[in-house]
């Protein structure tokens, strides 16, 4: 791990990085909604993975162009319009195939080549990461763990988990019972206080400075 990793970026601003055995973390903020872009990169094959295409292609296909030998894959989170507006473009530049949460497929602007559940796995190159789905900020999110042969976890979490409570879940559709508890279940009860989430804006947090503010989260309702 890269020791001046911070997980601080903002839109325009440089690239933070981070080492992990077998993987390469780079984070970047895009647009006026400073959405969060994080391009992963196996290090045995130089495979790489995008997650979230929110905005500015190009200066994602030029992190992109140099940072390995070729993207693989784009996993969108969910179906919101600031985590897409770069999609169709990253994709149509490098063909990369195309993953999102089965229930939010049919609203992004490109083709899902593969919907995903609870329990799935999106691999690139020599690196495998589960999909956890998560239910309430939209019907499709997911959230994606990767285990460091370090015996590190790390999340990216999209709109459902942020420093400070879970997504907003105040517009006709949403639920926010339903995402404190499948966040509750299934990332809260499932992993250490170790582990590192990284969401689709803003900074990083660990589990464990979360886990004492989850009563908090659920008495007030957001």
């Amino acid at each position: 791990m890269a020791d001046t990793y911070t997980g601080r970026v903002v839109p325009g601003g440089p690239v933070q990085v981070r080492e992990l055995p077998d993987l390469t973390i780079r984070k970047l903020a895009v647009s006026q909604m400073s959405n969060n872009v994080y391009l992963l990169t196996c290090k045995a094959s130089r495979r790489q993975l995008l997650i979230d295409a929110a905005d500015d292609a190009p200066r994602i296909l030029e992190i992109v162009r140099d940072s390995g030998d070729g993207l693989e894959a784009v996993v969108t989170t969910h179906r919101h319009w600031d985590h897409v507006r770069g999609l169709e473009e990253v994709v149509a530049a490098t063909g990369a195939r195309t993953f999102a949460g089965a229930e939010d497929a049919d609203e992004l602007p490109v083709r899902v080549d593969e919907p995903l559940g609870h329990g799935d796995q999106v691999r690139f190159g020599q690196v495998t990461l589960d999909v956890i789905h998560l239910r309430g900020h939209t019907p499709g999110s997911v959230a994606l763990s990767y285990q460091s042969p370090d015996g590190g976890t790390h999340l990216f979490t999209g709109d459902s988990l942020f420093p400070g409570g879970v997504g907003n879940t105040k517009n006709p559709g949403q639920s926010f019972d339903s995402l404190i508890e499948d966040v509750t279940t299934r990332i809260f009860d499932v992993y250490d206080d170790d582990t590192w989430f990284y969401p689709g804006h803003g900074d990083d947090s660990t589990i464990g400075a979360e886990r004492p503010h989850l009563q908090e989260w659920r008495e007030r309702g957001w």
